[in-house]
C-alpha cells in the first residue's frame, strides 16, 4: 500500500507569545461575535478519490482572538456540494488554559487551540468477499489523509482528523491517540457541518420507523434520522450518513439556526470513552441519479472492520416465515408450507415464553399450551427448515450470559431481538456485545424496532437484518415504498415483513412480489400476516418460491424517490427483477442492456391483471429477452412487475 508523507513544523515559541496576548485582552472578547479569519496556508491538505470526482479540502483558520477552527469542503466533479463546513466536537474534559480562564461555555470546544504537526496521506486498493450480499465482492479502494493535531496549552492531549474519499463517496472522523496521563474523555456534543446549496431538500424521516416527507431544510419540524437522502437544487442527489457507530451515541441530523443550508449532527446523548477510540464516521456520498447512492452503499460497509467471526457456515441467509398461530398443529403446517414454498426458516414471534415486558418471564420456557417446542424444532431438522425465536429486551438483557447457550443446545438458528432501547452510548455498547455473544453461540441475529444498521454486519456477519423501517406491520401506501430503497435501505439490509394475502395491504399483489428482489435482507420475511390456509398455491408464488436472498450482483435500473423504481439481481446465471410504482399509475420503459450480448434468457413475467382468475389478480407470461429488449410495462396506481430471468440454454 503506498503511503507519502508530508510533516508540518510550527513555531511554538511565536505562537506562545501570541498567546499570552491573547490570554491579556480574554476578557475584551467575552461574549463577542469573532468573525475575521485568516486560513493558516500550512494546514492545508488535498485529497481525491481514485477516479478524480470527489475533492475534498480541509484547513485551519485563524480568528482574531487567537483561536482556530477546522473546516473542509467536498466537490463532486467539480461542482461544490458542501462548501465551507465546521468539524468541532466538544468534550466535557477539556484542559486548555484559554478555554478555563475565559469559562466560554460549560463544554468548551477542544478544537479551538489545536496545532496541525503533521499530515500524512496513504492509499489502498483491495476487495473483500462477504459472507452473503448485495453483490459477491466488494471493493474497497480510497485515497486517505490523516492530519495530526495536538494541543497548543497542553500536548499531551492530541485528536487526529482522518479523511478518506473512494470513488463511492467521502468519509471523515475524528481519532484520539492514546493519551497514558488522561485516558478518560467525554464527548458531550459534536458539531460536524454540511453547508449544501441553496434549495436543497431532504427526505426527512422523525425516527427511525417514521413516514417519510421531501421537505426544505428550513422546514424541517425535528431533528432527522440517518441515512439522510438529499435533493440537490442542480438535479442531483447526495446522501448523509453513519458509519461504525458501535461505541459512540446515535447521532442524528439537526439544521443550524445560525447558519442557512446547514445540516449539523446531533448526539443522542453524551459518549464516555478511554483512548485511543475514534468517533463514527460521517459519510458524504453524491449521484447523479438516485440509485446510483443505492449500488454505492458497501462504502458503509468498508468504513467497519472487517468480519471478527472466522468460522461462519453456520451463518445461512434465508427466507422465513411468522407463525401466526403457535401451536404445535399449526407449526407443522407452517414447516410443511415452507418446504413446498422454498422457506428456509419460521419464526414464533412474541408472548411464547409469556409476557414479553416484565423480568418475570423466562425466555428459557415455553409458557402456552399446546407447543412442544422440541418436537417442532425437531420436525422442522428432519424437513429442512430452522427455527428461530423472539426475545424481548428484558428478556435479552436479564438472561443473556445464558440465553443463547440455551437457544444453541436446543438447535435455534437465530433470535430476534424486540424493543431493544437505542441511542445512547451505553445502549449502543449493549448491543454490540449481545452480536458477539450471539456468535459465539453461533446464532444469528435480526434487530427489531427503532435500531438501525451501520455497517457493523461485516464486522458480525451473524447480524442479518434490522428493523428501523416502516414496513408492512403498519401497512405503508405503495409511495412510501418507493421512497426507502432511496433512504433506509443505503443503511444496509431491513427487514420490511412483506405481506401477500392480508386485506389491510394499500398495495397490489404484485407490488408486494417485486418487494422481495427490491428490498434487500439476507433473512427476508414473506407472508408476515398470513397463514399457509390463506393460500391457493397462485402460480405467481413461483416467483417467491425461487428467488435467493444473497446475491452475485444488484443493479439498480431506473427510479426516483416517491415516485418508482426497477432493480435487478443476479444470482449465478439467473436474475430477479422488481418493478413497483407510487400511488400513481404509469408506463415505463425497462430494457435489459445489463445482460450479456449474444445470450437469449427466459423472461417469466408476474404482472397485476384484472383479467386473472386467482383472488390475487396478478397473471403469468412467458417470453424470450436479451440484451437488445425493450418493454413496456404498464403499472396499476400502487402496482409493481416481478420477472424471473434464466437463461435459454
Amino acid at each position: 500500500m503506498p503511503e507519502y508523507r508530508t510533516t508540518i513544523y510550527h513555531s511554538r515559541l511565536a505562537f506562545h507569545s501570541m498567546k499570552t496576548m491573547m490570554l491579556l485582552l480574554a476578557s475584551w472578547f467575552l461574549g463577542s461575535n469573532v468573525t475575521a479569519q485568516v486560513i493558516i496556508d500550512s494546514t492545508k491538505a488535498v485529497i481525491t478519490s481514485p477516479d478524480k470526482n470527489y475533492v475534498v479540502s480541509f484547513y485551519q483558520k485563524q480568528n482574531s482572538d487567537g483561536t482556530r477552527a477546522m473546516f473542509y469542503t467536498l466537490h463532486y466533479k467539480q461542482q461544490a456540494v458542501i462548501s465551507e463546513s465546521v468539524l468541532d466536537i466538544q468534550l466535557d474534559n477539556d484542559l486548555s488554559e484559554r478555554a478555563m480562564a475565559l469559562k466560554v461555555d460549560k463544554h468548551p470546544r477542544w478544537c479551538e487551540n489545536l496545532q496541525v504537526k503533521a499530515i500524512r496521506y496513504a492509499a489502498r486498493d483491495t476487495s473483500w468477499k462477504p459472507v452473503y450480499g448485495e453483490r459477491k465482492f466488494v471493493k474497497d479502494h480510497y485515497n486517505a489523509v490523516t492530519i495530526e493535531m495536538v494541543k497548543d496549552d497542553h500536548p499531551i492531549y492530541r485528536m487526529h482528523v482522518e479523511i478518506r474519499v473512494y470513488n463511492e463517496g467521502a468519509a471523515l472522523r475524528y481519532f484520539f491517540p492514546e493519551n497514558i496521563k488522561g485516558t478518560y474523555y467525554r464527548v458531550v456534543a459534536e458539531n460536524t457541518s454540511f453547508s449544501l446549496p441553496a434549495g436543497t431538500r431532504a427526505w426527512h424521516a422523525s425516527w427511525a420507523q417514521a413516514p417519510y416527507k421531501l421537505l426544505p431544510l428550513d422546514q424541517w419540524p425535528d431533528e432527522s434520522e440517518r441515512p439522510l437522502t438529499l435533493q440537490l437544487p442542480n438535479g442531483w442527489y447526495a446522501c448523509l450518513a453513519e458509519a461504525q457507530m458501535v461505541d459512540y451515541a446515535r447521532t442524528k441530523f439537526r439544521v443550524s439556526k445560525e447558519k442557512p443550508n446547514t445540516i449539523l449532527t446531533a448526539m443522542y446523548t453524551p459518549a464516555d470513552l478511554i483512548s485511543p477510540f475514534a468517533t463514527p464516521w460521517r459519510v458524504i456520498m453524491v449521484a447523479e441519479k438516485p440509485g446510483t447512492l443505492i449500488m454505492n452503499n458497501d462504502l458503509v460497509l468498508n468504513l467497519n472492520e472487517p468480519s471478527k467471526i472466522s468460522e461462519t457456515s453456520w451463518i445461512q441467509p434465508g427466507k422465513i416465515m411468522r407463525v401466526m398461530t403457535q401451536t404445535t398443529k399449526d407449526a407443522y403446517e407452517n414447516i410443511d408450507f415452507a418446504v413446498k414454498h422454498g422457506l428456509q426458516y419460521i419464526l414464533f414471534d412474541w408472548k411464547w415464553y409469556g409476557p414479553a415486558f416484565t423480568f418475570s418471564s423466562d425466555a428459557t420456557k415455553v409458557a402456552i399450551p399446546d407447543f412442544d417446542l422440541p418436537a417442532i424444532i425437531n420436525y422442522g431438522r428432519e424437513k429442512g427448515v430452522g427455527v428461530w425465536l423472539y426475545c424481548n429486551l428484558q428478556g435479552l438483557y436479564a438472561q443473556s450470559d445464558s440465553l443463547f447457550r440455551v437457544y444453541r443446545d436446543w438447535g435455534i438458528k437465530g433470535v430476534k431481538f424486540g424493543f431493544v432501547q437505542v441511542g445512547s452510548h451505553r445502549w449502543t455498547t449493549w448491543l454490540e456485545e449481545m452480536f458477539k455473544k450471539c456468535a459465539e453461540n453461533r446464532i444469528m441475529v435480526n434487530v427489531h424496532d427503532d435500531w438501525r444498521p451501520t455497517g457493523e454486519q461485516r464486522t458480525w456477519p451473524n447480524l442479518m437484518t434490522a428493523e428501523g423501517i416502516r414496513g408492512n406491520e403498519e401497512m405503508p401506501d405503495a409511495t412510501h415504498n418507493t421512497v426507502l430503497p432511496f433512504t433506509r435501505y443505503i443503511a444496509g439490509a431491513a427487514d420490511y415483513t412483506i405481506c401477500y394475502y392480508d386485506k389491510r395491504i394499500k398495495t397490489t399483489h404484485a407490488h408486494q412480489l417485486a418487494l422481495a428482489a427490491i428490498y434487500y435482507s439476507p433473512i427476508q420475511t414473506l407472508y408476515w400476516y398470513d397463514k399457509p390456509a390463506y393460500s391457493d398455491n397462485e402460480p405467481e408464488l413461483e416467483f417467491w418460491d425461487r428467488i435467493p436472498v444473497s446475491w452475485d450482483d444488484t443493479k439498480v435500473l431506473q427510479g426516483k424517490p416517491g415516485e418508482f423504481i426497477t432493480t435487478a439481481r443476479q444470482k449465478g446465471e439467473d436474475w430477479f427483477i422488481g418493478t413497483i410504482t407510487n400511488n400513481d399509475a404509469r408506463t415505463v420503459q425497462l430494457t435489459f442492456d445489463f445482460l450479456p450480448r449474444g445470450k437469449k434468457y427466459k423472461a417469466t413475467i408476474y404482472s397485476d391483471d384484472d383479467k386473472a382468475t386467482t383472488k390475487t389478480k396478478v397473471g403469468v407470461q412467458q417470453k424470450i429477452v436479451n440484451a437488445a429488449t425493450v418493454l413496456e410495462v404498464k403499472l396499476k396506481a400502487s402496482g409493481g412487475q416481478a420477472i424471473w430471468l434464466t437463461p435459454v440454454k
